[in-house]
């Protein structure tokens, strides 16, 4: 039996995804000269938080992910990112193959709300494999992908904010219950406002002023709307 090797060689975002998704190259290395005809193959990856440094301003921001970072020695446990899956098809030696991973920008989403947080570098990444591997000179003969099979990636942030444009330009999210958006969408229908950014805007601004720099007083372009 010959052993399966996995190793990360870039990651990219796809420009053509219906939604935000990213895509790892994935390598794929096989001992010996016996042919591998398949690999359904299954990939978690998590997030290694406790691997990089962090700037003020992004500690700052992840205090609600992870509290004050006097506690951080006991608090940056692993996150999960995603779970993807893919099938390898048959190769001798060696191979690459694109792993594509759906994301989402829901806020309510701890990797998401990491991914936000950081201002630049790399994300340190886990990719945990497992899955079924069909190899043989003749026939097949059905094997496991250990579980003990990984691989570390460092994940550029610009990557990640680079999906996010594509698909969600100038934008945020920000996910209410059913009831409150209906009070919103009665709010704007009273008030005729043509946008949920005007409804917002003018939600703010019956209760205080908009700072200077911000909302009606900004000489920088607005987020659009986007709804889903």
């Amino acid at each position: 039996m010959s052993e399966l090797s996995f190793s990360c060689a870039g990651v990219r975002a796809d420009p053509y995804a219906a939604g935000p998704t990213l895509v790892f190259r994935l390598r794929i290395t096989a001992t010996g000269d016996e042919r591998v005809h398949a690999v359904a193959l299954r990939c978690q990856i998590r997030i290694e938080p406790a691997l990089r440094e962090y700037e003020p301003a992004e500690a700052d921001r992840l205090g609600d992910l992870f509290g004050e970072r006097s506690r951080w020695g006991s608090t940056l446990h692993p996150m999960r990112f995603a779970q993807a899956s893919v099938v390898v098809p048959g190769f001798t030696g060696a191979t690459e193959v694109e792993l594509p991973v759906p994301c989402t920008y829901d806020m309510d989403i701890a990797s998401t709300r990491y991914f936000d947080a950081l201002a630049d570098g790399k994300v340190p990444l886990l990719l945990l494999f497992s899955g079924t591997a069909f190899r043989g000179p003749g026939g097949f003969q059905v094997e496991p992908v250990p579980w003990d099979k990984e691989a570390a990636y460092r994940m550029p942030v610009t990557v990640w904010r680079e999906m996010v444009e594509q698909h969600f330009p100038g934008c945020g999210w920000l996910r209410l219950p059913r009831r409150t958006m209906e009070a919103l969408l009665a709010y704007r229908s009273r008030h005729a406002l043509p946008s949920w950014e005007a409804t917002v805007e003018a939600l703010l601004a019956e209760h205080e002023p908009p700072p200077v720099g911000t909302l009606f007083g900004s000489s920088r372009p607005l987020a659009r709307e986007r709804t889903p």
